[in-house]
């Protein structure tokens, strides 16, 4: 997906135990704690009395702590890590369930901490911790941090994200396992998709679809709005009305993936209603699917997604250009109006370092050929992990040779 959207659905609730074993948090957290000269301080999410929503964990917090549940705080300095828990609220359990409490007697079990404290000690603790440290670090972001600068003017207050993000980018086998299971799922969800595709079918229907088997495998749902684009929406990159019926001929961009154990993934396909690309369509689609093995296969350590030199981004608007022309005899490579990918992991949109591409990091690459003049827009997206070789397409499962898509939707 070019951009994430994320959609207001209704609450699922979220348990607090972590997904992965605890020493794996732990291990995240002693690598943070090599290259920290001082104290950081993170804050869970917070919940809205008034809505009934899907609650998304801050991904920071999540990633250092696996912990879910909100209002939770988090101080670490280079010899200690501890989590701050708020204290039960009968009123609330009754209508969200029950939430951990620093005063549980499985309390250090339950989170993987070693030291866990009611929500009141945290300015007490922060304060002795600041006694001996002089820099102090946040996520500038959140709306807490205004309330560290109230309470601490004189202190230099520094962005967090760098440090996490360092370790984020570089994926675990835990996660490139997380990753790969919601991979499967969404490669099923696309060949379920598949064999629904006919004329007169709704966007709404196929998204419909899509959600369902998120689902039914055990997963939170979808981890970005779901987009269907047929005919003229095709060549729309963040459209997700999924509110028009696609007709005999058309084409209809699907980018949809599922989020499971709290891992993204990303994956679009472009197929023809009833089974059959028209001449123009099978040349435009195949200079897409030329520019990503073009790209894939420049994809190595060092490589960029885009910036300055020779990117991954520009490989595949040469390729198009020298493929193909529009209706004005103009190269393609100027349709291609995003770049080639993104990092994914926790967000479908993870953090990305400033620099090249490392072993160890999942990326998308995901051309595209939008031409409204002909109504024709068609993205392919595989998700990709970086190794020391070169690629691994964890999506190389779900076809796309343009015969293998004309087989798998004729009817």
């Amino acid at each position: 997906m070019v951009r994430r959207q994320l959609a207001a659905v209704l609450l699922v609730a979220f348990t607090a135990a972590a997904k992965f074993p605890s020493e794996e948090y732990q291990s995240r957290r002693a690598n943070l704690r090599k290259d920290l000269k001082g104290v950081l301080v993170l804050f869970a999410h917070t919940e809205s009395r008034d809505q009934v929503y899907r609650v998304t964990p801050e991904p920071n917090f999540y990633y250092l702590t696996g912990w879910t549940e909100p209002g939770a705080r988090l101080l670490i300095t280079p010899s200690r890590e501890i989590l701050f828990l708020p204290h039960h609220n009968e009123r609330l359990e009754h209508y969200e369930g029950r939430r951990s409490s620093a005063e549980d007697k499985d309390a250090k079990a339950a989170t993987g901490f070693d030291e866990v404290l009611p929500i009141e000690k945290f300015e007490s603790e922060l304060d002795a911790a600041l006694a001996n440290n002089e820099d102090l670090y946040t996520l500038p972001a959140q709306p807490s941090t205004e309330n560290l600068r109230t309470t601490h003017p004189f202190r230099d207050i520094s962005d967090a994200a760098p440090f996490i993000t360092k370790l984020r980018v570089k994926k675990s086998p835990a996660e490139l396992a997380a990753i790969q299971h919601a991979t499967d799922v969404s490669m099923e969800a696309h060949r379920a998709v598949w064999k629904q595709i006919a004329p007169g079918i709704g966007e709404y229907q196929i998204a419909a679809t899509f959600e369902k088997v998120f689902l039914d495998n055990g997963c939170e749902g979808p981890a970005y709005s779901t987009i269907v684009g047929s005919g003229p929406n095709s060549t729309v990159l963040h459209y997700s009305a999924n509110s028009r019926r696609m007709d005999r001929g058309e084409m209809v961009v699907m980018d949809a993936a599922a989020e499971c154990d709290s891992y993204a993934s990303d994956i679009t396909r472009t197929v023809p209603v009833g089974g059959k690309f028209t001449p123009r369509q099978r040349e435009i689609y195949s200079i897409v699917l030329g520019a990503q093995k073009s790209a894939i296969a420049a994809l190595k350590p060092g490589a960029r997604l885009a910036g300055p030199g020779a990117t991954l981004t520009q490989v595949a608007k040469d390729y198009m250009d020298a493929h193909g022309k529009d209706l004005h005899g103009e190269g393609l490579g100027k349709y291609m109006i995003h770049g080639i990918g993104h990092q994914v992991g926790i967000d479908v949109h993870d953090p990305n370092i400033d620099g090249p591409l490392e072993a160890g990091m999942v990326v998308t690459i995901e051309p595209g050929i939008y031409l409204d003049e002909e109504h024709i827009g068609v993205r392919i997206e595989d998700v990709v992990l970086v190794t020391d070789h070169g690629a691994k397409v964890l999506s190389a499962a779900l076809p796309k040779e343009p015969d293998e898509i004309e087989k798998a939707t004729s009817r």
